[in-house]
């Protein structure tokens, strides 16, 4: 198995799961990490290490789901709209739609420095570096999400 191969098994799953965090969709998950990787493969001979292959690739999926959010306003809309209501009963499966669903409400920024910060678990540094912005902006982005997150989950225990 080369490097290549290498790092598809050890990277192709978490890459997959940060694209859907970032736009809700299974299937264009899959398709933004195939896209990453075809990226990745055309420049692999310039990477030194497999640590700079993930950050790369990190980087790559977060740069494809905002060209997709810029490129898709009208799904985007027509997909929000779709959305059924459920209540919140615990942690299960609904309230777990229910979280998802108020995830993909927030704007596309703030929903990936959400997503970079509280589910990749990285530092504000780097998730700054991934949204290329500074700290501090990522601290207003996550700030102002976190107060629709919580206004639209109150709202949806309250409907």
């Amino acid at each position: 198995m080369d490097r290549l191969d290498e790092l598809y098994v050890r990277r192709a799953d978490a890459i997959v799961r940060l694209a859907y965090l970032l736009t809700g969709d299974g299937a264009l998950a899959e398709d933004l990490a195939q896209v990453c990787f075809v990226r990745l493969a055309g420049r692999f001979v310039h990477l030194r290490d497999l640590e700079a292959a993930a950050a790369y690739l990190r980087r790559t999926v977060v740069n494809l789901a905002n060209s997709h959010f810029r490129h898709a306003a009208v799904e985007r809309s027509f997909a929000d709209r779709q959305a059924p209501a459920a209540a919140i009963e615990g942690i299960d499966v609904a309230s777990r739609e229910a979280v998802r669903r108020v995830l993909m409400r927030l704007p596309p920024r703030q929903r990936a420095a959400v997503v970079l910060r509280y589910y990749e678990d990285l530092s504000e540094r780097v998730t700054a570096d991934l949204l290329r912005c500074r700290p501090g902006r990522v601290k207003s982005l996550v700030s102002h999400a976190m107060e629709k997150l919580r206004a639209e989950m109150e709202g949806e225990r309250d409907g």
